[in-house]
């Protein structure tokens, strides 16, 4: 007699796929449909792509469907024990969120209710928070307000890229999210005057000035927001972007001085139109010009 729990799984980049995973290779779970964001063209070929948990889905010969409106009419919703999203991308109406037998689900990256919104992960760093992590809460209306379900945190030591956290807070949802599902939940409501909140990222969050900036901020924008959406500051008279920093003298990188006396040391830059360059290169190159 088969007692896996039914799933279905909404999810669509990369930092989905380890939850899905995890539910195809245990045994107590059954992934009955996977519902991701229709492709769309990236990179600057706008290539069509499948989405990172398409193509996860696809190697585990599991159905997918990907409705331009999830909420819409008719969509071929197969009954289940839980309805779980990771990263999706639409929000989801009070209909949606009743059709699981037990629960809607959401893995998100922070720990609610701190950074509630679309870019947790990256305003962690942005901010110089000691720890962060991921929260499994259920899903009502309101934007990550549901009551926490589990949760499991992560030290930082402050030298984190964005793409270091992302992937250790993926696999960390992974093992969270099994163990949550195969246990009684126990919803424990959050403290609302404990929220904090972050919007969707733009170019103009990754904008720096040493003069107004001291150096710790301006890395902590490097590790927070490269490669998306990038950061730029202007250095002899160019805008550049900054692809890699640090707080500590390197070897062969330049110094930036920055505010109340700090010093960022650049590695890695990038002109406009060229390749990224060492940015000893760089600098030489600049003094090349004069």
């Amino acid at each position: 007699m088969n007692t896996a729990k039914t799933v279905l799984f909404c999810g669509t980049p990369d930092f989905a796929v380890p939850s899905l995973n995890a539910l195809i290779a245990s045994d107590d779970f059954d992934v009955q449909l996977v519902i991701s964001q229709p492709d769309k063209p990236v990179g600057r070929k706008q290539e069509v792509l499948p989405t990172a948990v398409k193509v996860a889905a696809g190697a585990a010969g599991i159905t997918v469907i990907q409705p331009e409106d999830i909420n819409a009419e008719g969509l071929p919703l197969p009954d289940a024990d839980f309805l779980v999203t990771v990263a999706y991308g639409q929000i989801m109406k009070q209909k949606l969120l009743d059709h699981p037998n037990v629960a809607t689900i959401n893995i998100h990256g922070s720990l609610l209710p701190k950074w509630r919104g679309a870019s947790p992960m990256q305003h962690s760093l942005l901010h110089g928070d000691t720890h962060t992590g991921v929260t499994i809460q259920q899903m009502v209306e309101k934007l990550d307000a549901g009551p926490i379900l589990s949760q499991s945190e992560l030290s930082l030591d402050g030298t984190e890229t964005i793409q270091q956290l992302h992937d250790s807070l993926a696999e960390l949802s992974a093992s969270l999210l099994l163990d949550t599902l195969s246990n009684p939940l126990e919803p424990k409501e959050q403290n609302e005057s404990e929220a904090t909140f972050c919007t969707k990222l733009s170019r103009k969050d990754g904008e720096v000035d040493p003069k107004t900036m001291t150096a710790e901020e301006i890395d902590r924008h490097v590790r927070a927001l490269v490669p998306w959406p990038g950061v730029t500051c202007t250095l002899q008279g160019e805008t550049v972007k900054l692809l890699a920093t640090s707080v500590i003298a390197l070897k062969d990188a330049v110094p930036l001085p920055c505010k109340d006396g700090t010093t960022l040391y650049i590695t890695t830059l990038q002109s406009p139109g060229k390749r990224p360059l060492e940015a000893k290169v760089w600098l030489r190159g600049q003094l090349n010009k004069e």
